[in-house]
């Protein structure tokens, strides 16, 4: 770890109003694989679509399956010592909102309260037809009822589906909306479905409002996350960038920090509490 660099990024922190930025490598050290850090392993087959998810029976039923087996380690996951740190900063009231671009509801579980799920959450399912919201422990539930004596494994992807066989898949019975019989679709927002405006908006306007962006465990590849550091940038907003590996924001960045996540927040979280313990 570099000490000039974190105490730097003490420095952009303890002024407040810092909007955190998150990515799936604030998760890994709780379990959950990376997509390109790493822990990241490629793809060997295509992510859903929403397409292919409302227009196939069998595109539904090999998810559901997946995710099924895929849900019993995100599911199980706890919040590790950099989603407890965020937490920790934003009940010092440094933190103005935590956008995430994670699924997986740990800066929550952590204890944070302002935080923005960019793409959804896996621990909600919504109807497509009545729009009704249920708990995703409910879901699994019901599946298990239906597919009694059904076991599989394969290794899980960032997504928290499981790889597996079409062997393993056939014979996975779907359950529909309790309410009206309409499709479920976990609450999460799936490649070829656009992220609500309104939550867009809402994010834009926490890093606009924001003193610094501090951006956490993402890559920046694409649009999604790396449009909010573009408009840090043209507002002329500070950037600090802590990730294992390089980003797609390094060029707008103040400050870049390639180290492992939970360590250097501890670290950071220590040294602010010296910061204002002198003060």
């Amino acid at each position: 770890m570099e000490p000039v660099t974190v105490t730097r990024l003490a420095e952009l922190v303890s002024g407040g109003g810092v909007a955190v930025l998150s990515g799936a490598g604030l998760s890994t050290e709780s379990g959950i694989p990376d997509y390109r850090g790493p822990t990241g392993r490629a793809r060997r087959a295509e992510p859903m679509t929403y397409q292919r998810f409302v227009g196939s029976a069998q595109a539904r039923q090999r998810y559901w399956a997946r995710s099924h087996v895929g849900w019993r380690q995100i599911g199980q996951a706890r919040p590790n010592a950099g989603h407890r740190a965020v937490a920790e900063l934003e009940r010092r009231g440094l933190i103005a909102g935590i956008v995430t671009q994670n699924v997986d509801g740990l800066h929550q579980a952590a204890g944070a309260r302002r935080v923005i799920e960019l793409h959804g959450g896996l621990d909600r399912v919504v109807c497509l037809s009545c729009r009704e919201r249920t708990p995703r422990a409910e879901l699994e539930r019901r599946l298990r009822a239906a597919n009694p004596g059904w076991d599989a494994s394969g290794r899980i992807n960032p997504d928290g589906d499981a790889v597996l066989t079409d062997a393993q898949v056939a014979g996975f019975k779907l359950v529909d909306c309790a309410a009206c019989g309409g499709l479920l679709k976990p609450d999460v927002v799936f490649f070829g479905e656009n992220v609500p405006r309104p939550r867009v908006d809402e994010c834009f306007a926490v890093v606009a409002g924001a003193r610094t962006l501090l951006v956490l465990g993402s890559s920046l590849t694409v649009k999604s996350g790396l449009r909010f550091v573009t408009k840090a940038a043209a507002l002329g907003i500070p950037i600090a960038i802590v990730n294992q590996g390089p980003t797609g924001g390094d060029a707008d960045a103040c400050l870049t920090l390639d180290a492992p996540l939970g360590p250097t927040l501890t670290d950071l979280t220590a040294r602010l509490t010296g910061r204002l313990a002198a003060q």
